[in-house]
């Protein structure tokens, strides 16, 4: 009779279902809604709190990590861009942030209540597509018209068709990878509910450490792939050589001057 019980329980695990409203014809997660909602609050009322606490003398443990955060994001950047592009920091570091607390919403014990909303793909492509287009816009912006067009046949115009199928499959690893792995991580916490809540940071707590864990490592691949993706997409060493589409010529990647190159004089000269 107990194991008709737990088969039972088991098979009230739903996995992958949503409570839903329809607006105008077309239905919506509401779950995914208002847990995205709330990770974004979170991400915006942190910041605020940091804003208004920060001390160059003695700042706190917020603000040391919030720092910490936007330095790695910073030279992540810097070395894949060449420079500190005003746009890419903020992203990055905004994605980092908005994604980790939303990855880690699903481990508050709500009942269901309160999902992580990168579970939901439909999250997860929409991250996916602001990266992606926001990536098309700078390469354009960084390459001229003609220049992006003409990327796509480098090195060799027989290359095209590979290379289109790869920026048309970008936003579709971006966002199934994250989608994957966290909702992985769901159905393993819906199976650990089962177990009573007083059992659950016990040796199953440390399914819940693994959880944290996983949730830091995709905000930190989903980042770190957006700067990648806007590094590659500013590469104009192409048709740099020719013209230096920005007229940095005399400048180095990280911004600093290149120093004069004399020619050797011979032995003796002064």
């Amino acid at each position: 009779m107990s194991t008709v019980h737990v088969v039972a329980a088991e098979s009230e695990i739903e996995i992958g279902v949503h409570r839903t409203f329809t607006f105008l014809g077309m239905t919506f997660n509401a779950d995914t809604i208002w847990s995205t909602v709330i990770a974004g609050v979170i991400v915006v009322v942190l910041g605020l709190l940091v804003a208004r606490g920060a001390s160059a003398r003695s700042p706190g443990k917020l603000q040391l990590a919030w720092e910490a955060l936007v330095s790695w994001v910073t030279e992540q950047v810097e070395a894949n861009l060449g420079r500190v592009n005003p746009f890419v920091v903020p992203l990055a570091v905004a994605l980092f942030a908005f994604i980790l607390i939303a990855n880690w919403l699903e481990l508050i014990p709500t009942h269901e209540w309160l999902k992580s909303p990168t579970a939901d793909v439909n999250l997860t492509y929409a991250l996916a597509l602001l990266v992606i287009v926001g990536v098309h816009i700078h390469s354009v912006r960084e390459r001229g018209a003609k220049g992006y067009l003409h990327h796509y046949f480098e090195p060799y115009p027989a290359l095209f068709p590979i290379l289109l199928i790869e920026e048309i499959v970008k936003p579709f690893t971006l966002a199934l990878r994250l989608f994957g792995n966290i909702f992985s991580g769901g159905i393993m916490l819906s199976i650990i509910a089962l177990i009573p809540v007083w059992a659950l940071w016990g040796p199953n707590g440390l399914w819940k450490l693994f959880s944290l864990f996983i949730g830091l490592i995709q905000a930190f691949i989903f980042a770190l792939l957006t700067i990648l993706y806007f590094g590659m997409a500013g590469d104009t060493h192409d048709e740099g050589d020719s013209h230096d589409a920005k007229g940095r010529d005399d400048v180095t990647p990280s911004g600093a001057t290149e120093p004069s190159i004399t020619a050797p004089q011979p032995e003796g000269a002064h």
